[in-house]
């Protein structure tokens, strides 16, 4: 049994409760929604919450798949809510939000996996916030275009599909993902004319030379936005940390990735997929101006 890595100074967490923590927390429990900051454990939650933002999660909180890295629960989820996308707009109301952050579980035993329901969601965010910019951290619909062009039709300002980690070690870190489906989820939603992003996790095996030929990967397929950030072992029964990435690699891996060609390498030992959304849609012109108000971690 692999002992478990002390964190250094560069990954540990204030944590912290103030009003807008508490805020969020009500909105959130009282429209029966979820939060990816809650059911990934993610470090940034206390900073994130904090600052009155967070990233809903839609479709139930049971995934299909099983993640070597991921703490979100596993199994057969229960049937969804129709009525959720009214209740993500409304929080996204209430919050008076310019910027809006979904994702969601897989649903691989849907026949659509989930994408009515991520359509009604981007509909419903505008129909009732129409000042509010869009982003979407969507599955991989399993490859099949009918759900991925039905979300693409939603229009959402942002579309992000995370490729998680290296093609190498997809059978041990994604066993049900394959990473050439999920470079043609973000190359086809660049050909429909998609702001397009992608997430991935460093400290899990990977080495240098394969993020950089990830990278190159990314450039190909016309990615816009990259995110890098640090893999934590969320419980003994996940995948073990293999290393603590230095800072300074990390801004290495965004000096590379920008030199290459993409538009903009969100890279640190705490980044998470949709940390900092809000500024990198304001950077790239996806977000309203005047604001940098928004919903996501």
């Amino acid at each position: 049994m692999q002992r478990k890595r002390r964190r250094p100074d560069w990954l540990k967490v204030k944590l912290s409760v103030n009003e807008n923590f508490k805020s969020l927390q009500q909105i959130v429990t009282e429209n029966n929604l979820h939060t990816v900051c809650q059911e990934a454990r993610c470090p940034n939650q206390s900073e994130c919450w904090g600052r009155g933002t967070a990233t809903l999660m839609i479709l139930g909180d049971v995934c299909t798949r099983s993640c070597g890295f991921c703490a979100i629960k596993t199994g057969r989820p229960p049937m969804y809510d129709r009525d959720e996308p009214n209740r993500v707009a409304l929080a996204v109301q209430k919050m008076s939000l310019k910027h809006v952050v979904i994702t969601s579980v897989n649903r691989d035993e849907l026949p659509d996996q989930g994408s009515e329901v991520w359509a009604d969601t981007i509909l419903a965010i505008r129909n009732l916030n129409p000042n509010t910019s869009v982003e979407v951290l969507i599955p991989d619909f399993k490859g099949v275009w009918e759900p991925l062009k039905r979300v693409i039709d939603a229009h959402p300002e942002i579309l992000a599909h995370n490729t998680e980690t290296v093609p190498r070690l997809y059978r041990r870190v994604r066993p049900q993902a394959k990473y050439d489906r999920s470079l043609w989820v973000l190359e086809k939603s660049k050909e429909e004319g998609m702001t397009t992003k992608t997430g991935i996790m460093v400290g899990i095996g990977e080495t240098k030379d394969e993020v950089v030929a990830l990278m190159k990967d990314l450039v190909n397929v016309g990615l816009d936005i990259f995110t890098i950030g640090q893999y934590l072992q969320p419980t003994k029964r996940h995948l073990p940390v293999e290393r603590f990435v230095h800072p300074d690699e990390f801004a290495e891996y965004k000096e590379l990735g920008e030199s290459m060609g993409l538009k903009h390498v969100e890279s640190g030992p705490l980044v998470r997929s949709s940390y900092h959304a809000e500024e990198q849609a304001d950077k790239l012109g996806s977000s309203p101006c005047g604001s940098s108000a928004a919903l996501s971690a």
